[in-house]
């Protein structure tokens, strides 16, 4: 008997869809349309609820995370604690704490103005892939928002609203910052996580402990305060809310720690951008595009990431007017055998400076370099790295920074010879403080400390300047062939 109402009640919705579909045709529309309505609120009685879907990707090819899918999985997770009965606790690099969230498939009921609704955290697994280059399937992951219908205005007008602005709330309280490093994204591995993984930025470096000439640092400070408050300006001229920074000098001349320092005065997350290890510049660009606001993007030794260095054509006239067309330049190879990166300079150019600039706002772009002189002009014209800093040897003033750190000075009788040494010797910060270096702080530790920078910059002094007479002999001998070989001419004419 079952089995035969089953059995009626599937040729009945057979025959009704048949019918509705064979009405639509003769039926004018404004009758359909009627019958839709009395059809909506019909099946509104058996099920007044209504559903919204937030997805954790969107973007198509170019995917990026939903900062409203993030916003409210960070709402979710401070109020889900209490009331779901499922959870999953992840460890908090850093911390002893775990952070629980909800578990796949767990739902938890959210009170507003005496309204409730649930949430429900949906995993699914797709049939293909919808980005190319992670190689592979990926976990979805979306929220399902469920409501009573006659609720709709108030949860879709400041509901919704309420948790995107609390989530984002309570992501600035909790904020730590955090070191991102992108993927070697090729067709064999990927990162599960998405396209950059990180830990947290734990990097003491702050503009007090950097040995740097007090002015050349303010100088900086204040050129970051002003670009944070510039977003205004930036939109009344047209341009980006994003600045470059060049930063050169020989190694050991603290460039990595400028960067930290700079991060940690702004609490800016720093996307450490390895070259070698993007395929190629539609994946640059992804990668672009999945940076969060209030970053750094990082490439250092920019020189030994790819071989820019190459020449831009003979005709001077020509590379002007073609500032962001690049000739093919050689790759380094990376490190998975038989794989090579494709990425250009004109496509980290664009990235840089170009249509796809425009995907990274509030952020800073900073390019670290020990040799500038073999970097293509495009690259680091104005406009693109927009401040040159330049890291040079230790002064004085920053050897100060540094005794002050390490061994607590402020004054010393040997602080004069110092003084003198550092004027005639060029010595980097790094070889500075490998000398400073002290285990204990009892006054004849940091006497033998000093002592010991005192003899580094002797020695270095002395090799300076045999270096410097080794050349002179050089040049001299150079010149000196180039008379003989001129007067031998001469002589055969």
């Amino acid at each position: 008997m079952m089995g035969f109402s089953f059995s009626e009640l599937g040729s009945i919705i057979g025959t009704i869809i048949f019918l509705c579909s064979f009405l639509q045709k003769f039926v004018p529309e404004e009758v359909w349309e009627f019958f839709d309505t009395v059809y909506s609120k019909f099946i509104g009685w058996f099920f007044p609820y209504m559903e919204i879907t937030f997805h954790e990707y969107t973007g198509g090819y170019f995917e990026s995370r939903s900062k409203a899918y993030v916003a409210i999985d960070t709402y979710l997770e401070n109020h889900s604690s209490e009331r779901a009965n499922h959870l999953k606790a992840t460890p908090i690099y850093g911390r002893r704490s775990l952070a629980l969230s909800l578990d796949d498939y767990e739902g938890v009921t959210d009170y507003f103005n005496g309204i409730e609704v649930r949430w429900k955290l949906i995993k699914k697994h797709p049939s293909t892939t919808t980005i190319a280059c992670r190689g592979g399937e990926t976990e979805r992951r979306f929220y399902r928002l469920t409501f009573h219908h006659r609720h709709r205005e108030i949860v879709t007008k400041s509901y919704i609203q309420h948790v995107l602005d609390e989530g984002k709330a309570i992501q600035n309280r909790n904020r730590l910052p955090k070191l991102y490093t992108n993927c070697a994204l090729d067709d064999d591995d990927y990162c599960d996580d998405g396209l950059w993984t990180h830990v947290l930025f734990e990097h003491p470096a702050t503009f007090d402990t950097l040995a740097m000439e007090p002015r050349k640092k303010e100088e900086i400070m204040n050129d970051l305060i002003s670009f944070t408050q510039s977003k205004d300006y930036y939109s009344k001229i047209g341009k980006q809310w994003k600045r470059g920074y060049l930063l050169y000098g020989p190694p050991g001349t603290g460039k990595s720690t400028l960067i930290a320092a700079m991060a940690n005065f702004l609490q800016y997350d720093i996307y450490d951008l390895e070259l070698t290890a993007v395929k190629d510049n539609t994946q640059l660009r992804s990668l672009l595009i999945n940076t969060d606001k209030r970053s750094i993007i990082v490439i250092e030794d920019i020189d030994c990431s790819l071989d820019i260095t190459g020449k831009r054509g003979n005709n001077k006239k020509d590379d002007d007017k073609k500032d962001g067309i690049v000739e093919k330049i050689t790759k380094k190879k990376p490190k998975k055998k038989g794989k090579e990166s494709k990425v250009t300079l004109s496509g980290l150019l664009n990235v840089l400076d170009g249509l796809w600039s425009s995907c990274a706002t509030e952020r800073l772009v900073i390019v670290t370099t020990n040799h500038i002189e073999k970097l293509d002009p495009a690259l680091i014209r104005r406009g693109r790295m927009d401040k040159h800093i330049e890291l040079s040897y230790c002064c004085f003033e920053a050897f100060k920074v540094m005794v002050k750190n390490y061994l607590d000075l402020e004054s010393h009788e040997l602080f004069p010879r110092i003084k003198e040494l550092f004027e005639e010797t060029e010595m980097s910060p790094a070889d500075v403080a490998e000398n400073l270096i002290c285990k204990s702080c009892n006054d004849i530790d940091k006497q033998v400390c000093l002592e010991n920078l005192i003899k580094a910059l002797e020695t270095a002094k002395e090799q300076q300047a045999l270096k410097g007479h080794e050349e002179e002999i050089e040049d001299e001998e150079s010149s000196s062939d180039e008379e003989d070989s001129s007067s031998s001419e001469s002589e055969g004419e």
